[in-house]
């Protein structure tokens, strides 16, 4: 399987970088007068592809991985004007009776392609940068069949990637917007950071996540998602501690909301091989009382959905990020994205409040969700 991702990297960073050097070698070409300088807008393009190729896997630097998912970015980004544009030309034609027959018609439609093509990947990268950094509120509301007479406001924000290029703004957008909402508790199922604690002590992260975690009546309550366990988990659990959040590790645990118990059950990654089974943590609770499952990953909804779990909450999948990525996310999993209701409780996977690597959503867009949760009313149970 890891030699099969590896070869389809390697063959999308060939593609890509075909069409990129294609795209731009038609785009400069009124600027280019000779052969020689065609050559090396290619050589150019496949040269980066590969030096940041090679950097990435020799990690001779720190987050080379990103230059190299920046510049997969750009070349994405290019096939994707390249496709609009296009398009376009496919149309275009269609105004030659408009135009003056004295011109010639060739050259203005090239010169309005030139300029359409330029802004449409100026426009691309704009929103693409909006939709990581602008976060989106869904909201939700579920009615269990379990005691529950007061409605209890679950906020959920998983996937915050807090690191150098997300941070404490992002922290303080949160608290904003959580008090906004008036939420009542905030569940974040894993890939609270990324990879490390580095920019979260460098920035003090600390204290604008414990005014978070101070300004909600139930608090913060995390597991810890593949990127808390890559070979961090200890320094990333300890920050997480120290500024109140309540970590979830293959344990479960309970608050009283205006005098009713509400259960909280938290898994670790599968990336954790020794993690215990859900049945396992079923049996340290009451199911008779409203129970909510952390599991960062979607990938044990079916079996999930056969237990006593009223509301499972879990992200990982960014819902692709970029597309066309969430297609392939869809098609992978039972729930790749967004809210279903399957057998016996409640399913919501976010697309993730930050992002992984570069800050670009296109296709899908930072959110989070605030959830409504309501059960019987004790008095007219039957």
């Amino acid at each position: 399987m890891r030699y099969a991702f590896i070869f389809t990297i390697i063959v999308l960073l060939e593609l890509f970088s075909t069409v990129a050097a294609f795209s731009l070698q038609w785009w400069l070409q009124p600027w280019i007068d000779s052969t020689t300088t065609s050559i090396a807008v290619w050589i150019g393009v496949f040269l980066i592809t590969h030096v940041l190729l090679l950097l990435s896997v020799t990690k001779l630097f720190s987050n080379s991985y990103r230059w190299m998912s920046g510049w997969m970015l750009v070349m994405h980004f290019m096939m994707l004007t390249a496709v609009a544009t296009g398009i376009l030309y496919g149309g275009s034609w269609l105004l030659t009776p408009l135009l003056d027959s004295t011109l010639d018609h060739s050259e203005i439609i090239a010169a309005g392609l030139r300029v359409f093509a330029l802004l449409f990947f100026i426009v691309l990268f704009a929103y693409a940068l909006y939709s990581a950094y602008i976060p989106v509120v869904h909201e939700l509301s579920i009615h269990i069949h379990k005691p529950l007479n007061n409605p209890l406001r679950i906020a959920v924000a998983s996937d915050l990637h807090l690191g150098r290029l997300f941070g404490n703004k992002a922290i303080e957008r949160l608290h904003i917007m959580l008090s906004k909402y008036q939420a009542d508790v905030l569940l974040m199922p894993g890939d609270i950071m990324d990879d490390n604690t580095q920019a979260f002590n460098t920035y003090n992260m600390k204290d604008s996540l414990a005014k978070l975690v101070a300004s909600l009546p139930y608090g913060v309550y995390a597991t810890l998602g593949n990127h808390d366990l890559y070979g961090h988990e200890q320094p990333i659990s300890d920050s997480l501690r120290a500024a109140g959040v309540q970590l979830l590790n293959d344990q479960a645990t309970h608050f009283s909301h205006q005098g009713e118990v509400v259960w909280l059950m938290g898994r670790f990654d599968n990336h954790k091989r020794q993690r215990v089974a859900t049945t396992e943590l079923l049996s340290q609770v009451n199911s008779a009382e409203p129970v909510v499952l952390l599991d960062h990953r979607p990938s044990a909804i079916i079996e999930h959905s056969q237990l006593p779990i009223d509301l499972q909450v879990s992200g990982h999948t960014h819902n692709g990020q970029i597309f066309p990525a969430n297609f392939i996310v869809s098609a992978i999993n039972r729930l790749g994205y967004g809210y279903e209701a399957i057998g016996k409780g409640h399913f919501v996977v976010s697309s993730g409040y930050g992002f992984w690597g570069i800050p670009f959503r296109l296709g899908s867009r930072s959110e989070i969700w605030i959830i409504n949760l309501t059960g019987t009313n004790v008095g007219t149970q039957t």
